[in-house]
């Protein structure tokens, strides 16, 4: 179900809640962008004298810039932190502790603060203050040991697995979930949210459908890691892509009834020593039609076969339309819109520009009750900074 723009609340799910997101890349800033999306108010904490932020999932957040270089700014930091109810924190180990900011510390002053910090490998372990990226939290996983075509090494998808499913997102149900339980027990807490171990459980079902013999064979020769030719993508005529996913039985049987296929003529379904000579079939049948042929054709039987949607062809599909599942930035470039949809106080994603580098120092600073001879004093000593008028109209 979704809303047309002038019909949204104005009062989301998150509503109220004052989150700390200190600027990092990608996992924290993804976090931060859910819970502004849905409501919460997320003030992105920049370095000064920095040129421009990196950060593209910054829709709908504020930022000040703060030089934590300075007792003052670390002071300025405090201040704000034990005056909200969330800090997201990126950080390896013990960096926030030697700025005299960790968790202990800043719950001592606000013992409602859920203080979340999102890190690769988590705040102990040997690997606690290990370098490290996407890649490596999924190899670390298990998962990466299962991605790939059959004789081919493992590969990453991108780097949603850790980053964004095991990182950002999990991080953020983390705190959607300590802000729950601070209205029953009115005490905030600390979250240790590792990227490693956020895959991990992402990859629950692949770990506990070991003893359905889902994953008996050896990587890319599985059900669904591209060993059955039955859950696969194939090439069509115009050099697109169709992505089959017939499992069951009555799927199936639609599929060989789209492709004009008997199966009487062909290998059983479940026929492991048969799936290459069956994937050989379905790859020249694929390979005969345009995509969009194969779609008019599938779009009518249920046969959980469809078109591989580039970026450029997602929005116009005639269901994503339906549902208005993409909206456009301020830019005019389109993006997911947030999910899941609430039925009474859905997400209201802010259609304004990413922010610059301390572009609200000020207003955010008054908002939290500093006096305009505190602001001054503070950018005359370069302990904050303020670019409001780079602001994008």
């Amino acid at each position: 179900m979704s809303f047309p723009i002038e019909l949204r609340p104005l009062v989301m799910a998150l509503a109220g809640v004052r989150v700390i997101e200190l600027a990092g890349l990608a996992p924290a800033p993804f976090c931060g962008m859910i819970l502004a999306d849905f409501g919460a108010k997320v003030i992105r904490v920049d370095r000064t004298k920095t040129p421009a932020s990196l950060d593209t999932l910054a829709r709908g957040k504020q930022s000040v810039a703060i030089n934590l270089k300075t007792p003052e700014g670390i002071s300025l930091l405090k201040n704000l932190c034990v005056q909200s109810d969330v800090v997201l924190e990126p950080y390896r180990k013990g960096v926030m502790e030697k700025l005299g900011l960790g968790p202990l510390e800043l719950l001592k002053q606000n013992p409602r603060l859920i203080y979340a910090r999102l890190t690769g490998y988590g705040q102990n372990g040997c690997f606690a203050s290990a370098a490290g990226h996407d890649i490596n939290y999924v190899a670390m996983s298990g998962l990466l040991s299962r991605l790939g075509r059959s004789g081919e090494k493992p590969y990453a998808p991108l780097n949603l697995l850790a980053d964004f499913a095991g990182g950002g997102l999990t991080c953020a149900l983390g705190i959607v979930l300590a802000l729950f339980e601070r209205t029953k027990s009115g005490k905030g807490q600390i979250i240790d949210a590792s990227m490693v171990e956020g895959a991990a459980y992402t990859g629950s079902f692949v770990w506990k459908s070991h003893s359905i013999g889902l994953w008996e064979r050896d990587r890319g020769q599985n059900m669904l890691d591209s060993g059955a030719p039955f859950y696969d993508t194939y090439r069509t005529l115009d050099g697109k892509y169709i992505a089959v996913g017939a499992l069951e039985p009555q799927f199936y049987q639609q599929l060989l009834k789209g492709l004009e296929l008997e199966d009487e003529e062909l290998p059983p379904q479940m026929s492991v020593s048969d799936w290459p000579e069956l994937r050989r079939i379905f790859t020249e049948r694929f390979a005969s039609k345009t995509q969009a042929e194969w779609s008019r054709i599938f779009d009518k039987i249920d046969a959980c076969t469809t078109p591989v949607l580039s970026f450029d062809e997602v929005s116009s599909h005639p269901h994503n339309q339906e549902r208005g599942s993409f909206m456009k930035d301020s830019e005019g470039a389109e993006c997911p819109r947030p999910a899941p949809v609430l039925s009474r106080t859905p997400a209201k994603p802010s259609y304004t520009s990413n922010p610059s580098v301390g572009e609200h120092t000020v207003e955010v600073l008054e908002e939290y009750n500093f006096t305009s001879a505190e602001i001054n004093k503070l950018l005359a000593a370069g302990v904050i900074e303020c670019n409001a008028t780079k602001a994008k109209l």
